[in-house]
């Protein structure tokens, strides 16, 4: 039996309830992560493995494979020019995007929760839909981009909320530039905005109100007390 037949028969638990088929189909190792990897649209085998830091190649085509025969993934080829084969999320896969964002909140508030540790870009992507304030963002609206070494996305903030994309924004009032690393010393640490990321911040051309007004809509949740 392959790895796709055996991903999409076996059960785990002797249970009815959704929770334990949802674990059935994403409680594996790497699973969510990869979804989390694709929520902002297809990547490559290459890219997926680099922003998965562990993760064996032999593994993430045993998840991918198990993934895409529970109708969570689907494989397809990009058109020309591009050309290549490519993973990305079904519709019914990308719903699943409240999940990852409820999930991460909850556990954020641990004290074993520690945010300057690897971070890929759609990972830094999917801490601002996870942690923004609702309350607050109800008067904000801006549309920003970030420019990471190796993506790029536009967030924009309108009625509370914030959506974000893959690609280039023409018309971002401001566009923070850098790592994932000086995201979260900007986004998260609040160090002072500037033109030229020093202090291991983004650096950030545009609108600067713009941009702190957008960097003060997030921030980590509080802390649980253990024991």
């Amino acid at each position: 039996m392959t790895e796709r037949e055996k991903s999409s028969t076996k059960r785990w638990y002797d249970d009815a309830c959704g929770t334990a088929l949802a674990l059935e189909f994403v409680g594996e190792r790497w699973s969510l992560l990869i979804m989390r990897e694709l929520m902002f649209g297809p990547r490559r085998f290459g890219e997926i493995k680099a922003n998965l830091p562990g993760v064996s190649a032999n593994v993430l085509t045993q998840r991918l494979e198990g993934l895409e025969a529970n109708g969570i993934v689907t494989r397809y080829r990009l058109p020309s020019p591009a050309n290549v084969p490519v993973y990305d999320l079904t519709d019914w896969g990308r719903e699943s995007d409240s999940v990852i964002r409820d999930l991460g909140r909850w556990a954020a508030r641990s004290p074993r929760h520690d945010p300057m540790l690897f971070m890929s870009p759609a990972s830094a992507m999917m801490s601002l839909k996870t942690l923004i304030d609702h309350d607050r963002a109800r008067t904000e609206r801006v549309t920003v981009a970030f420019h990471f070494p190796a993506d790029a996305f536009i967030a924009r903030v309108a009625d509370g909320d914030v959506t974000i994309t893959r690609g280039e924004a023409g018309d971002a009032e401001a566009t923070f530039t850098g790592d994932t690393m000086a995201m979260r010393h900007t986004v998260y640490g609040k160090h002072p905005l500037t033109r030229d990321g020093a202090g291991g911040t983004l650096a950030v051309t545009g609108d600067m109100a713009a941009a702190q007004g957008f960097v003060d809509l997030f921030a980590l949740p509080p802390k649980i007390t253990v024991g």
